[in-house]
């Protein structure tokens, strides 16, 4: 008979684990998956269309809670963990709910899960998220084009909305936001690739996105989101760790994965970060990867209307996943304001809507909003908020434009992140090192 499998996730990883592990097996048969840290993506399906003739009515969707009554009720063998950026005792913790309730737990590898490519692959992955991925992913890709390379990024999968036509998405133009109908959470992440003059690919089916997206390039960036291991086998593999969150690069899964797998880490925020916590940091990865090549990173603040910010009381949003599940109290934005003058309003008390559910769930937040904006309902209240809290200017900090997606009552000053030029020469010379220009 075969296993009976339950995949505990979060819209992403879970989704790719059963496309390109678990669906054509016949030893396995997945009954459920559960769902958790993304908010509205419970109680749905997988479709049928994508689930394989196993599935006739497709793969239900369960909220993590009822956990346990799903391994009881239809006798689960077998739950695989296929979500990022938890701690080592969250993981064990769920493993233990797993194991006492009569589960095997189960982790599954890059080798097991990665989907290999003809083209070159270079993997950016992170030990958290919000350690700075996607700049250095376009910073790789800036490099490869001046030296006349033609670059394609695929992005970590991000399927928020309708599953049976986001399997394999490519996006080249902010037209293409409305024609894949994405979340503000999606665009945060395609807008700056867009801005840069690059095609990124994004969706579940690794096997279509590597297919589609090798035939337009000559290297693949694969932009990993969370701190999650790459979708796609990668040539070079790097990995970003942020100083801002000592000893996180230790104790999260599966982040401390890509530090051990990583051909080099960039210690990004060095230019911000106390000079005793990039110690720290350093020791830590020539400890845990003696072998990887180590590169320091500025990441330097890009401010389109800096005037606008001194003396100013600003209301200051920042990208939805690095201030909620991951854990940090501040980004681009709040750094913005205290180097132009001005002053961070406090949103509390103005908060609106389904908003509320993320600060009570997230008692960490402080004055920065996270970007929520999984669906409609969400963007309506983060717009809701913004405009409620009182202040002169906002600042969006988010890799999202904000204002094509909302109407925002104030001048909006928006706020970026891009490598320095230290770091950049040196990802020049591990490029170079490695073949690849």
């Amino acid at each position: 008979m075969p296993q009976r499998v339950l995949i505990m996730g979060a819209a992403g990883r879970d989704f790719h684990n059963f496309l390109v592990y678990y669906k054509d097996r016949d030893e396995y048969d997945v009954v459920a998956f559960t769902a958790e840290q993304i908010p509205g993506i419970a109680d749905r399906k997988f479709p049928a269309v994508l689930a394989g003739p196993k599935h006739p009515d497709g793969i239900p969707i369960h909220p993590e809670s009822e956990l346990e009554t799903l391994i009881q009720t239809h006798g689960i063998d077998e739950v695989c963990i296929s979500y990022s950026d938890l701690s080592h005792q969250a993981v064990m913790s769920k493993g233990s709910r797993v194991l006492a309730a009569g589960a095997s737990f189960r982790m599954l590898s890059l080798r097991e899960t990665g989907v290999p490519a003809e083209k070159p692959v270079i993997a950016v992955t992170a030990v958290r998220t919000g350690c700075g991925k996607s700049q250095t992913s376009r910073r790789i890709a800036t490099i490869l084009r001046k030296h006349g390379r033609k670059v394609v990024g695929i992005r970590h999968s991000m399927p928020y909305g309708d599953l049976a036509v986001q399997a394999c998405q490519r996006f080249a133009t902010d037209e293409d936001f409305a024609r894949e109908h994405t979340t503000v959470e999606e665009e945060e992440e395609y807008q700056p690739w867009i801005d840069h003059g690059f095609v990124i690919y994004a969706g579940f089916d690794y096997r279509a996105i590597v297919a589609a997206a090798q035939a337009e390039a000559d290297v693949l960036i694969f932009d990993g989101g969370n701190n999650d291991i790459p979708m796609v086998l990668p040539d070079l593999a790097i990995t970003v760790v942020d100083p801002h969150r000592p000893g996180h690069e230790l104790s999260y899964y599966p982040g401390l994965v890509n530090l051990m797998q990583a051909h080099a880490v960039v210690i990004n925020k060095v230019d911000s970060a106390d000079p005793m916590d990039v110690e720290t940091v350093r020791a830590n990865v020539a400890a845990t990867n003696p072998a990887a090549r180590i590169i320091e990173a500025r990441s330097e603040l890009v401010v389109d209307k800096p005037e606008l910010v001194e003396g100013k009381s600003c209301v200051v949003v920042g990208d939805g996943p690095t201030l909620t599940h991951g854990g940090a109290t501040f980004g681009a934005g709040s750094l913005a304001v205290k180097a132009h003058g001005g002053t961070i309003a406090d949103p509390h008390g103005h908060i609106q809507g389904s908003l509320r559910d993320t600060y009570a769930a997230y008692p960490h937040l402080e004055r920065e909003i996270p970007a929520m904006g999984y669906g409609d309902e969400q963007v309506r209240d983060l717009e809701a908020t913004i405009n409620a809290v009182p202040g002169d200017v906002v600042v969006d900090g988010s890799p999202a434009n904000l204002e094509r997606v909302m109407e925002i009552e104030r001048p909006v000053v928006s706020v970026g992140y891009e490598l320095g030029q230290v770091s950049t020469d040196a990802l020049e010379a591990l490029l170079t090192d490695r073949g690849l220009i």
